[in-house]
């Protein structure tokens, strides 16, 4: 069955490639035979290559590959997908106008044929737009690849009526979303650590996916990432990822079960003690600072999505935390925040999520604000506020899938409470 639908997707792949040659050879229609030769050449080795891709991939053992050769190759192929889809659409439309032309023709005048619709020719503007727009596509994709590593820091200022004075000016750093499995580069990732480090943070958390599914994917990286200290410590909790449900594990049963799953689950948590972080597994713990007292809750991965885990436990978490001024909850999804914390937990006054990636593309400029992870997510990335209490979303420290960024950078959050 998997064969038969891999064959209607190369099928359907093709036609879409003829549709858009169609377009590239009426756009060159002037030019010489050597430039129509080359450029021929190149778009139908192309596409020879993506659908030769596609249809051996059952056989090319793809996930005993590198990560990042299977991103960049599944970036090329999805690139190249969506760029001419994207053409096609305007096609699409301009075909739309040139058969309502037709008909308009057709049933106008007596004297009009079926063969006028050859006559009504296709807007070389509209190709032309539509060529443009598909390799303006592909090449910001490809773009992307080169920001990945591009960190910026955010920085916000929160005031909160209940906030203990001893806690007024205290400096938070959040980071999520480290995807060790996709990271290549240490030498730009030394950097994003010493970005952490030089603010200055009296405490540090972390909002979780530290791997993309596999222990072992952190052996590169402890000494990066052990330098991540602060004075007041660092706590971390679980991101969907960490449980090591996507990944094929040979003794998995019938049933879903891997002790091999269960094993390397449990290294994945005995990574954050290595690294001198406090994992906080659907418990809280009492901060003090100058006498005084404030509850940091951290749970296990929670969403309101089917299809993402819901190991989280609020109940167990909050259990003893009632009494305290002032609540901070480490929730790796923040879809957690609008179903459970603000409705049955109104005394959590900021929630620290991560998770989306804000889709690692869209545009983030004054008075535009945007991703496709606005339409999947109602809070995807940034500050939200519902009455007393706020939510930040963190863009992610790395990557997965898509090796690249194009508009949300890698973040790393600065927080001064005041």
């Amino acid at each position: 069955m998997r064969g038969f639908n891999t064959i209607i997707l190369v099928v359907i792949l093709l036609l879409l490639d003829i549709y858009v040659f169609m377009a590239v050879r009426g756009i060159l229609s002037g030019s010489s035979g050597r430039t129509r030769s080359i450029v021929f050449s190149i778009y139908w080795a192309l596409s020879a290559l993506v659908l030769l891709t596609i249809l051996l991939l059952p056989y090319l053992n793809w996930q005993d590959w590198p990560v990042n050769t299977r991103s960049f190759v599944l970036t090329v192929i999805f690139g190249l997908v969506f760029a001419k889809l994207l053409v096609a659409v305007f096609l699409l439309l301009d075909d739309l106008r040139r058969g309502v032309q037709w008909i308009f023709k057709k049933f106008s005048s007596a004297s009009t044929t079926s063969s006028d619709i050859s006559n009504i020719t296709r807007s070389r503007f509209l190709t032309q737009v539509a060529l443009l727009m598909g390799g303006g596509l592909f090449a910001t994709i490809l773009y992307g690849i080169t920001n990945r590593y591009n960190y910026r820091v955010h920085k916000i200022k929160l005031t909160f009526k209940n906030l203990p004075p001893a806690f007024k000016g205290l400096r938070i750093v959040q980071i999520s979303d480290i995807h060790s499995g996709s990271l290549n580069n240490k030498e730009a990732v030394a950097k994003g650590i010493a970005l952490i480090e030089a603010q200055k943070a009296d405490i540090i958390f972390f909002t979780g996916d530290l791997v993309n599914d596999r222990a072992l994917e952190m052996d590169n990286h402890m000494d990066l990432f052990s330098q991540i200290k602060a004075p007041m410590g660092v706590y971390s909790t679980l991101g969907n990822h960490d449980y090591g449900d996507y990944y094929a594990w040979p003794d998995r049963d019938a049933n879903g079960y891997s002790v091999q799953r269960t094993e390397n689950l449990e290294k994945v948590k005995g990574l954050h003690g290595e690294l001198g972080w406090r994992l906080l597994m659907n418990e809280h713990v009492t901060l003090d600072r100058g006498g005084e007292q404030i509850a940091l809750l951290g749970i296990e991965n929670w969403s309101a999505m089917t299809r993402f885990p819901k190991y989280g436990d609020m109940k167990k978490a909050y259990a003893g935390a009632a009494h305290l001024p002032f609540k901070i909850l480490l929730s790796h999804d923040p879809t957690h925040w609008d179903a459970q914390v603000r409705t049955e937990y109104p005394d959590i006054d900021l929630t620290l999520a991560g998770h989306t990636h804000g889709m690692q593309f869209g545009v983030e400029i004054p008075g535009i604000r945007w991703s496709p992870a606005q339409y999947i997510y109602k809070e995807w990335a940034g500050l939200y506020k519902e009455g007393n209490q706020h939510l930040y979303v963190n863009r992610g420290f790395g990557f997965l899938g898509y090796p690249g960024r194009v508009g949300i950078l890698p973040e790393i959050t600065v927080i001064d409470l005041v």
